[in-house]
């Protein structure tokens, strides 16, 4: 199974995880300090920014976006409990 780098800048830990992995279940277990409210992708509480390695992340979900837009987030910017890593490739992120 593929794995990638998950990188949080706020803490300067980097895990490798399997692809398919969302970002605020490797959060919880490494102390990071996103936070997170409902995990269904519909309060925001878990915005996150992305460094490096936006392309190593899926796609962002209708609902996603739709929370995205509500809060007026930038381009770099993701929901911990909705991105999930893909790939082999890099993540570097940190809480919004």
């Amino acid at each position: 199974m593929a794995k990638g780098k998950l990188t949080f800048a706020d803490i300067d830990v980097s895990v490798n995880v399997p692809a398919g992995t969302r970002v605020i279940e490797v959060s919880e277990k490494v102390g990071a300090g996103i936070i997170y409210g409902c995990r269904e992708g519909d309060c925001g509480t878990c915005l996150m920014k992305v460094e490096d390695g936006m392309e190593n992340l899926s796609e962002p979900t209708v609902l996603e976006d739709k929370v995205l837009k509500e809060n007026m987030a930038g381009k770099d910017m993701r929901c911990a409990c909705q991105a999930q890593i893909i790939g082999e490739g890099e993540v570097k992120i940190k809480p919004a």
